[in-house]
């Protein structure tokens, strides 16, 4: 049965979107509040979930909430920040196991309720957060930022982003920065989160089985009076650089990662988006690749490489880890496995391998409940009415002289080198 999304607007700025499935024995709850990124609040924005997460009016801190998710057989519980393009996503899920194969009733109506409660219902003390939770998630957000850099590989990525895009609000980090969270405290965080939650557009996003109650109940338990809702700017493309950058970091480091940040401006809308998967794909997606072929597996000169498409901001990054005295080498012949996607030097089969992984990898999210909320979310931030049916037909559809084309937009803006310190 071919997976579609029913949406139902609640009020000024919020949506309930209905994904009716009885696949799963579990159902799914996500609210995803969307925020443009802005240095003064995305720190403010990433500390929030994870002080409402502490405590509600009625289960006031953890142990609560925890022995509260073990009634309900378990149930699931998470919350998570990132930004798609330049926006900002805070999101808070609930899964639990669906009631019709339970010998208890109500449940479905109780996980619901905890989750709105997370979110609408906190904990307060004096009109405000409780500081000590506060104090704590601060500390742990701050560690959670410092630790970024032990993963060498996304930071090398993020690097590259925050250089590339250094003057586009892209280059914001999602989870904020150390040096704002002594500005905050339990007052102005509370002041932070009506703003938030009046303001805010959201999408509510309901995944699993459901009869004409539960819908009803979702209906009016969702709804908000709210008048002034924030617009969200639209992505900033840029097609192509006027410079191009080099940077070089020296960290203590045993393999050294390399990130070329590519500009493209294709628009996720436009005719040729399918046609930059496809390029992409052959260049640099996965085993059959170029740069997995001639990159790593005949020159040696890469322990990974791969090549990724960021689809808001229309950027393609090729990321590798390499030895340090190879890197003008693998550089080189990135460009040259680039250059023959350009001049169409690849083969029928290298556009069915790729057709074919990019298929697999979208019907894989038929598998997952959390991923169907996921795509159907990215579907509805790119105003994109298409099923998942019609977004596999779309990359049959797909052309040489479109990949081709697709390829010649591709331009080198940033080249990023993280080296063992001298």
């Amino acid at each position: 049965m071919a997976l579609k999304s029913e949406r139902i607007k609640l009020g000024n700025g919020i949506y309930l979107n209905l994904v009716k499935t009885d696949k799963f024995k579990s159902n799914l709850l996500s609210y995803y509040f969307i925020r443009p990124l802005k240095r003064r609040e995305v720190t403010r924005n990433a500390l929030l979930p994870l002080v409402l997460k502490r405590g509600t009016s009625k289960y006031q801190n953890n142990f609560e909430i925890e022995k509260k998710l073990e009634e309900l057989y378990g149930a699931n519980l998470s919350v998570a920040v990132n930004k798609r393009g330049e926006k900002q996503v805070i999101r808070y899920t609930m899964e639990w196991a669906s009631e019709e194969y339970l010998d208890k009733e109500g449940i479905d109506y109780e996980a619901i309720d905890i989750l709105k409660s997370i979110i609408y219902d906190p904990f307060l003390v004096s009109e405000g957060f409780d500081p000590q939770y506060v104090e704590q998630e601060k500390e742990n957000l701050g560690r959670i930022i410092k630790s970024k850099i032990n993963n060498k590989r996304t930071y090398a990525i993020d690097r590259c982003i925050e250089e590339m895009c250094k003057n586009e609000r892209f280059s914001i980090d999602q989870l904020g920065y150390v040096e704002d969270l002594k500005d905050i405290d339990e007052k102005t965080l509370y002041i932070h989160y009506r703003r938030m939650l009046d303001t805010s557009p959201i999408e509510i996003f309901y995944v699993g089985n459901y009869d004409d109650g539960m819908l009803k109940f979702l209906i009016e338990h969702n709804k908000l009076n709210r008048e002034d809702i924030i617009s969200i700017p639209e992505d900033t493309i840029v097609a192509s650089s006027q410079t191009k950058n080099m940077i070089k970091e020296g960290l203590d480091i045993n393999q050294a990662k390399f990130v070329i940040g590519h500009r493209v401006g294709i628009h996720y809308k436009d005719r040729l988006y399918n046609a930059l998967l496809v390029a992409n794909e052959i260049l640099g997606g996965g085993p059959n690749s170029k740069l997995f072929k001639n990159v790593r597996e005949k020159e040696s000169l890469a322990y990974y490489v791969s090549s990724s498409v960021y689809k808001y901001k229309s950027l393609l990054l090729v990321d590798g880890g390499i030895e340090s005295d190879k890197f003008d080498k693998t550089t080189d012949i990135v460009r040259q496995e680039l250059d023959k996607v350009k001049m169409g030097d690849f083969t029928n089969e290298e556009i069915e391998i790729a057709i074919k992984s990019l298929k697999s990898s979208t019907e894989s999210i038929r598998d997952s409940i959390f991923l169907i909320s996921e795509f159907f979310f990215s579907q509805s931030m790119s105003q994109d009415s298409r099923t998942l049916e019609e977004i596999l037909d779309d990359f049959e559809k797909v052309t040489k002289e479109e990949i081709v084309e697709a390829a010649n937009k591709i331009t080198i803006d940033t080249i990023y080198l993280m080296k063992e310190k001298n």
